[in-house]
C-alpha cells in the first residue's frame, strides 16, 4: 500500500540485479518511496522493476573506488537523494572511506564504523561470541603456510580456511574479496596458504558439518526493531555458501538472545543476520553479517519487512518505525533464488564430490528439487505477478551460465 508521508522521499539502493536489492527496490516503490536502481552494468535485472523510478550505472567499485564514490556523489547532488541502501561488502567498503564525504550530502544506511570492524573482521567477531558465551568452532590464526601447517598438527582434518576480512581495500583503490577454502591434506593446505600468504591473516577452524540457521535483526543503538529466522534446506556450493533454497523458521530462544547480546554490547544499528551452523542439540557460530543478507525476499514474503522499516529508520527515526513492529511472521515458507537451486540441482545430478569429507545429497534429493521448481506455493526472490520483469530479464542471464558450463 503506498503512504503518502513517503512521496518525494528518494532511496538509491545499490547491487540492483541482485535477488536483494529488488526486494527492496519493491517495498520501498510500493509505500511510495522513488527509488533510483544503481548497479554496475547497464544490463542489471533490477532497472527492468516497475518500481525502479530512476536507474544510474556508475564503475564498478572493485575496479576503481574513487570514479565509483564521484559517480555516486554526482547523483545525490543531481537526482536529490535522501537515502543509499549500499547492499554488497565492495560497496560498503568503498563508501566508508569516504563516509563522511558521503553524509554530507545524505543519510547511509550503514552501522557506525566501530561496530562494523568487529563483525567485518572474523577474530574480532569470534571474541566478541566467546564473551558472550556463544560456541563457536575451534579456531586458531594463521599468517603463512608454515604457521598453519604448525596450527595443523593440533587439528583434524578438514580444516576451514576463513580469511578474517571477507573483503578489503587495496591501495585506496580497489576492492579485493576472499573466499572460504578447505583443506584435508597437509599438501591441500600448504596450496590453498600460500595463495593467502601476504594478502590477508586466515584462521583455521575445525569443520562443524550442520544446517544453516540465520536469525535476522533490525537494530537501533542496541535495541531490537524486527527479528526473523530462516533455515538453510540448499546452499550453493555445497560445502557451504549462498543459500539456494530456504524456510522462515521460528526464532530459537537461546540463538536468538546470544544474537540479540552480541549486538546489543555493540550498540548496532541497522540489519544483520547472525548465522550458526545446528546439529541435534549443538550450535556453532559461523559469522555475524553487517550487511544485507541474500534471502531477504524470504523475511519480506514472510511477513517481516525489513526494507521499509530500515528506511523509515533512517528517513523518520526510531520512533516512526517501533510502532509498527510485531514478533508475529509466518514460519514454513519456503523461497528459492532460482538460478542458485538450478546450480545446486546441476552439481548434485552430477556428483561432482569435491571434497572427500562432505556428503554429497542423493540425485534423488535433487529430482524431488527439479520437480519442486513448479510448485505454486513456492516463493522465489524474483517473480512477482505485478512486477514479472526482473525474473523474465534473469532467464536469458540463466541459459548463458549454464551454457558456458556445458561447454567448460
Amino acid at each position: 500500500m503506498t503512504n503518502i508521508n513517503n512521496r518525494g522521499k528518494k532511496v538509491l539502493v545499490t547491487d540492483s540485479g541482485r535477488g536483494s536489492s529488488i526486494a527492496i527496490i519493491r517495498s520501498l516503490g510500493r509505500a511510495g518511496y522513488n527509488v533510483v536502481a544503481a548497479d554496475a552494468t547497464a544490463r542489471s535485472i533490477g532497472f527492468r522493476s516497475r518500481y525502479a523510478h530512476e536507474t544510474l550505472v556508475y564503475p564498478s567499485p572493485m575496479n576503481d573506488r574513487s570514479a565509483f564514490i564521484e559517480v555516486l556523489l554526482d547523483a545525490v547532488k543531481a537526482k536529490g537523494v535522501d537515502l543509499i541502501i549500499p547492499v554488497t561488502d565492495p560497496v560498503i567498503q568503498s563508501m566508508l572511506v569516504s563516509r563522511k564525504m558521503l553524509e554530507e550530502q545524505t543519510r547511509l544506511a550503514l552501522p557506525d564504523e566501530s561496530s562494523l570492524a568487529v563483525v567485518n573482521d572474523k577474530q574480532k567477531t569470534i571474541d566478541l561470541a566467546r564473551r558472550h558465551g556463544v560456541s563457536v568452532p575451534g579456531t586458531y590464526m594463521a599468517r603463512s603456510v608454515e604457521e598453519a601447517l604448525a596450527i595443523s598438527e593440533k587439528m583434524s582434518w578438514p580444516i576451514v580456511l576463513k580469511p578474517t576480512l571477507s573483503a578489503k581495500l587495496l591501495n585506496g583503490k580497489n576492492v579485493e574479496t576472499f573466499n572460504v577454502s578447505y583443506a584435508n591434506s597437509a599438501d591441500e593446505l600448504r596450496a590453498l596458504m600460500s595463495g593467502y600468504e601476504g594478502r590477508c591473516t586466515v584462521l583455521m577452524q575445525e569443520y562443524f558439518h550442520g544446517t544453516g540457521y540465520g536469525v535476522e535483526l533490525l537494530m537501533y543503538q542496541g535495541q531490537e526493531i524486527a527479528a526473523f529466522a530462516h533455515k538453510r534446506i540448499r546452499e550453493i556450493p555445497i560445502t557451504g555458501g549462498a543459500s539456494a533454497y530456504r524456510e522462515s523458521a521460528g526464532l530459537d530462544d537461546l540463538l536468538y538472545q546470544q544474537s540479540l547480546n552480541m549486538l546489543q554490547e555493540l550498540q548496532w544499528t541497522g540489519l544483520a543476520m547472525v548465522e550458526f551452523k545446528v546439529r541435534k542439540e549443538e550450535a556453532r557460530l559461523m559469522e555475524i553479517n553487517g550487511r544485507i543478507w541474500g534471502s531477504l525476499p524470504l523475511a519480506v514474503a514472510s511477513g517481516v519487512n525489513f526494507p521499509l522499516l530500515l528506511a523509515g529508520l533512517y528517513l523518520d527515526g526510531f520512533d516512526s518505525v517501533r510502532q509498527h513492529t510485531s514478533d508475529d511472521y509466518k514460519t514454513g515458507i519456503f523461497c528459492r533464488d532460482l538460478q542458485r537451486d538450478l546450480m545446486w540441482i546441476v552439481s548434485v545430478l552430477g556428483q561432482r564430490k569435491k571434497y572427500p569429507f562432505l556428503k554429497v545429497p542423493r540425485r534423488i534429493e535433487a529430482a524431488k528439487a527439479l520437480v519442486g521448481l513448479f510448485n505454486p506455493m513456492t516463493k522465489s526472490d524474483l517473480f512477482s505477478l505485478d512486477d514479472p520483469l526482473p525474473a523474465i530479464a534473469e532467464l536469458p542471464q540463466i541459459v548463458q551460465k549454464f551454457g558456458e558450463k556445458v561447454r567448460r
